[in-house]
């Protein structure tokens, strides 16, 4: 993931409708305090976060529901019963348009991943 700009993922949370947007806009505030040094950018064209240039986590917005990328398919597995309530798949997490993911939640998603680089 090349670093870009924080206008443009600004802009991918802008041309967002509600409430999306600030569905998403809560998640990007809750990553920016998970991970307080970590670079944004975009990756596969959707807002992303690295730590020394690993992809930890990301999310995007879809037709019907958001979804959080924790970047690895372990994390998934590792964190079954955590997410219980949510649909998921080897490599991610949705959830709905209008409920942000619970911060504890989120804190051990990227906890999980950072494990995994060791």
């Amino acid at each position: 993931m090349a670093p870009v700009p924080a206008h443009e993922i600004d802009a991918y949370l802008a041309g967002l409708d509600e409430p999306k947007r600030s569905t998403l806009e809560a998640l990007r505030s809750t990553l920016r305090e998970v991970l307080p040094d970590a670079e944004e950018g975009l990756s596969y064209g959707v807002p992303a976060f690295r730590v020394d240039g690993v992809p930890i986590a990301g999310f995007a917005a879809f037709k019907a529901h958001l979804s959080y990328f924790p970047h690895s398919g372990a994390v998934v597995e590792e964190l079954a019963d955590d997410l219980g309530g949510y649909v998921t798949s080897k490599g991610a997490l949705r959830f709905a348009v209008d409920e942000p993911l619970p911060r504890a939640l989120v804190q051990r998603l990227v906890a999980a991943r950072l494990r995994r680089l060791g």
